[in-house]
């Protein structure tokens, strides 16, 4: 997956805001941080306020079932 395509689809997830959109965002940042390493998923969590609209941290390891 892109970054870009990342972008993307973690916005659809933060604009709606609910638990299974925290899901949804979790999964898309397992692969960013399978493809792209720590840094790329810590500027997103930055980047659309995860840590306060999820609860995510930067430095937090997100890993896909």
């Amino acid at each position: 997956m892109t970054l870009e395509k990342a972008r993307e689809m973690i916005g659809v997830q933060a604009s709606m805001g609910s638990g299974y959109n925290r899901n949804s965002a979790r999964l898309i940042l397992a692969e960013v941080q399978r493809e792209h390493g720590q840094q790329a998923v810590d500027r997103l969590i930055h980047e659309f306020d995860l840590e306060n609209l999820f609860g995510f941290k930067p430095g937090a390891a997100f890993k896909a079932p």
